[in-house]
């Protein structure tokens, strides 16, 4: 059998954009490690100190329970470290001035946004966002404070 073409488009509803203010958190990973010839595994860390800022600036998501396919883009401001100054204040000119291309990796930030978000029913499981983008920045200094933008929406597909 022959399977059947069809033409389709994916359409996007824009459903609202939040600013989380506060110090970017990697989701943890598990660690694994053997003592006295038995396994035994513990929590490396702790990303719920900035769940909890993510939660409160999409405080309007809550309980909202989404149950489309979704997309979800994240843009990060990572604060800079003292190193990237001038003793007067400015920027070095050797310091990059946008891409932050150092830990915490994109994936582990994107999954404490989402946990987040699962946490407080924006949707029912972030197995629904079937487009993620990611983008890790520097602040700018005077202009941004650390923190992510967060811009949901919506996806539907529509044959042509």
């Amino acid at each position: 059998m022959k399977p059947v073409e069809r033409e389709t488009h994916v359409g996007k509803t824009h459903i609202g954009e939040w600013r989380a203010l506060g110090l970017p958190k990697g989701q943890p990973r598990p660690r694994a490690f053997v003592r006295n010839g038995r396994a035994a595994v513990y929590d490396a860390g702790t990303a719920e100190g900035w769940k909890g800022d993510v939660a409160r600036a999409c405080a309007a998501l809550e309980g909202r329970c989404l149950i489309h396919p979704l997309a979800v883009s994240l843009t990060f401001y990572m604060p800079r470290p003292k190193s990237h100054y001038r003793a007067n204040g400015n920027l070095k000119g050797s310091v990059p001035i946008f891409l932050h291309d150092c830990k915490p990796d994109a994936d582990n930030l994107a999954k404490a946004v989402l946990d987040a978000l699962t946490g407080i029913h924006t949707w029912q499981d972030d197995d629904q966002v079937c487009e993620l983008t990611v983008l890790k920045r520097w602040e700018i200094p005077h202009a941004e404070a650390p923190g992510c933008m967060i811009r949901i929406s919506e996806l539907k597909e529509y044959d042509l």
